[in-house]
């Protein structure tokens, strides 16, 4: 199964394609998509819409993963990234790609086995489990390969598989 993982935002949107097989992930592609500052917001949604159908076209996921919406002290910053969201899971339903949506406690437990994990620890998880020579740059593209393993990881879920409402997938 190939995964779409995505780090939301405007103006650095963080994504990393791997390929999940028999419990294993390899790293396909990450990077990022990049808005330019003092361009007016909805150009900027435009441009994030119009790169992530791109992206789809190009990897062929077969679902995406995206990080749910964490407000911690700058909600201004929040609201931004919610638009950007809103962008990411209006592209993915449009194109018809199943979307999962995980917390960033998810996404840490997931990943180094604690929900309360420095980011750090993450992003060195990340890099291992993709066996990796570094820590993908910029950070948005390694948070974007840890969405993507923690739905990796999940997709074999027996709790998952009980849920009526959640598609099958292994």
């Amino acid at each position: 199964m190939r995964i779409l993982g995505i780090d939301p935002g405007v103006a650095i949107v963080g994504f990393g394609v791997i390929e999940h097989d028999h419990g294993q992930q390899r790293m396909i592609q990450y990077g990022a998509i990049t808005t330019q500052a003092g361009l007016p917001l909805a150009t900027r949604l435009v441009q994030i819409g119009n790169d992530l159908e791109q992206l789809i076209a190009q990897f062929k996921p077969d679902e995406i993963a995206i990080e749910e919406l964490f407000f911690s002290k700058n909600i201004t910053t929040g609201i931004a990234v919610a638009h950007g969201r809103g962008v990411i899971l209006y592209t993915a339903e449009k194109m018809q790609i199943p979307i999962y949506e995980y917390t960033p406690m998810q996404v840490k437990q997931a990943v180094v086995g604690y929900g309360l994990a420095e980011k750090k620890q993450v992003m060195d998880m990340t890099r291992r489990l993709l066996k990796l020579k570094s820590v993908p740059r910029p950070d948005d593209a390694a948070d974007a390969l840890a969405i993507a393993i923690c739905h990796a990881r999940s997709v074999t879920s027996l709790l998952r598989r009980k849920d009526p409402n959640v598609k099958e997938t292994v």
